[in-house]
């Protein structure tokens, strides 16, 4: 197989496309959460910055806002706030490095929010030509909801959901706000205990930041090719949405209009979900459309039940079913994170992609894809877009090669070997591919020891090579078993043990910066093998090249494996080759 080269784009050499440009109003407007989820609609002057925005808001709060940061996304906004798109959402956040205990919390609560937000009651934010069917979407609930019919709260799963209903008292849509998520200050099931921004219920996706990701999966499921719902960021007001009164968690009892920031998300009438029907029944191109974008973001939660099913009896479709995705809000880590893929065991995962299915493949662009959530969501993390870069390229020269749907997931799945956590055969590749830049960044000094360093890693490859050879677990090389191949288990023995945790040993010892809030202060060192955000962009564009070389001896030992140790040897001499190039 012939990788496929990418170019990767720096971000000054991007030209939008003019379908995406967005002229400005001549007021531009934002919406600041503090991080127990009180939202504010502030319209900004030409003259506005970060500090006059946290003066206002001390005034309509009754809060201090001196320690305070004022966070776009990755950005700490220190004073201009000309990178600001309208109608963008920003947190106001405590100042981690310098608060004291007595420093008070950015906690208004009872009485406090009733000064929140005054508008219409549900805004789309954002200016994709996609909401269109929202908007309409928007107007017949707004109408419902001065015709006196609630929402209903939605019983079961861990956050605050809410059913918005027409004038016909029919389901339409499905609200989930940021600051009711698991864990988040305002949540309705007792599930609190974090700050927004703080890591959540997975360590690599913070507590308020998963709505995001529902958009996010929309706006990727280009030509509704997986079928995942009409799905919009909103702003929305109604006394439905619970306040729980400071940090014990107790509900607020009296009933008033409060604002939030939530995703908004076509409800889909349907007769089940996949837990409660044979899987054997499910389309295998629905399956293999679903699994295709789960691969791309990474889904770490795609389990049976959040794929709806839809029975189509209508003329000639008499039992065909159709599966709706849902249910994004935990993919696009910003590390790379055990995947949760319910299809890798399905029958219809094993079977190879149709020819439409390596077009839409083929023509996926991971680099323009960032561009367009760039626009559209703002806030969106860098190091979540490189998720989805790796991630997409690893799906393109997987399928191009002609690894199947399950054995794309079984590498990017991790496994167990007793109580230890063993890093994904895309974890290993990046490792490795991670190591060779770090070598490439070796002073030059020290080129007088390279030809020692060769011999002796030519050596210890060699009585790998032999020890495998003699001593081969079963399972190494096969689909069965943990889907390890001889390649991954050489990476993972050679560089484990000390050259890939180098990054993680500047983490714990305080080698990086830690002048700002960053995605590796907040998240705990230990919980990823490999963190892609700390990579300047020159790195990463090397990174990425690295990677793409490794990827084909580590395709060609999971296909080769039950071909004998004659195959292996040939990867484990490419994968020698690979690595002084």
């Amino acid at each position: 197989m012939a990788v496929t080269p990418f170019r990767v784009p720096l971000r000054s050499e991007y030209h939008e496309n003019k379908s995406m440009v967005v002229k400005p109003p001549r007021k531009k407007r934002v919406f600041v959460q503090t991080e127990t989820g009180c939202v504010v609609g502030i319209e900004l002057d030409t003259c506005d910055d970060a500090h006059t925005v946290k003066r206002r808001l001390q005034l309509a709060f009754n809060v201090p806002t001196e320690e305070s940061l004022l966070v776009y996304g990755d950005i700490v906004l220190k004073n201009d706030l000309s990178t600001v798109r309208n109608d963008s959402p920003l947190l106001l956040t405590r100042n981690y490095l310098h608060r004291s205990s007595s420093t008070p919390c950015l906690s208004p609560i009872g009485q406090d929010l009733a000064q929140g937000d005054e508008s219409v009651p549900v805004e789309i934010l954002g200016c994709s030509t996609l909401f269109s069917g929202t908007k309409q979407l928007v107007k017949d609930i707004v109408m419902a909801i001065e015709m006196g019919i609630n929402p209903i709260p939605v019983g079961s799963g861990l956050g605050g959901a809410y059913y918005f209903r027409n004038c016909n008292g029919e389901n339409v849509a499905i609200v989930k706000p940021t600051d009711e998520e698991p864990f988040a200050p305002n949540n309705p099931k007792g599930f609190v205990g974090k700050a927004l921004g703080q890591p959540g219920l997975k360590r690599s996706v913070r507590v308020g930041e998963t709505c995001f990701r529902e958009v996010a999966a929309y706006l990727l499921d280009y030509d509704q090719f997986a079928n995942v719902p009409p799905t919009a960021l909103v702003k929305i007001t109604h006394s439905i949405f619970n306040v729980n009164d400071g940090v014990s968690g107790n509900k607020y009892q009296t009933m008033m209009q409060v604002s939030k920031i939530a995703s908004f998300q076509q409800f889909i009438p349907h007769d089940f979900d996949a837990s409660d029907h044979g899987t054997s029944s499910f389309p295998v191109s629905s399956v293999h459309r679903i699994g295709i974008l789960d691969v791309r973001i990474l889904n770490t939660d795609r389990h049976a039940g959040n794929l709806l099913v839809k029975k189509l009896d209508g003329v000639g479709r008499f039992g065909q079913l159709e599966l709706v995705p849902i249910d994004h809000g935990l993919c696009l880590p910003e590390s790379l994170e055990d995947p949760y893929f319910e299809w890798i065991h399905w029958p219809q995962a094993s079977f190879p992609f149709s020819e439409d299915e390596l077009e839409y493949i083929h023509h996926l662009d991971p680099f323009r894809d960032c561009d367009m959530l760039r626009m559209e969501l703002p806030m969106i993390r860098e190091a979540c877009l490189r998720v989805l870069v790796l991630c997409t390229i690893f799906l393109k020269e997987a399928a191009t090669f002609g690894l199947c749907l399950a054995e794309i997931g079984e590498m990017m799945s991790r496994e167990f070997q007793g109580h230890d956590e063993e890093p994904s055969e895309l974890e290993v590749i990046c490792i490795q591919a991670r190591n060779l830049l770090e070598e490439r960044e070796t002073p030059s000094s020290k080129e007088e020891t390279q030809f020692d360093m060769d011999c002796e890693e030519m050596e210890l490859i060699s009585n790998m090579k032999e020890k495998t050879a003699n001593n081969l677990p079963s399972h190494f090389g096969s689909k069965g078993g943990n889907g390890r191949n001889i390649l991954s288990e050489l990476v993972r023995t050679v560089n484990l043990g000390e050259k890939s945790w180098r990054h993680q040993a500047k983490m714990a010892n305080g080698g990086y910066s830690s002048g700002n809030i960053s995605v590796d202060e907040q998240l705990p060192a230990s919980a990823f093998f490999l963190k892609l955000g700390d990579m300047s962009e020159e790195e990463w564009v090397i990174f990425l090249e690295n990677f793409q070389k490794l990827l084909l001896p580590s395709f060609m030992g999971r296909k080769s494996g039950s071909s004998g140790v004659k195959a292996e040897t040939e990867a484990w001499d490419v994968l020698s080759v690979l690595t002084r190039i």
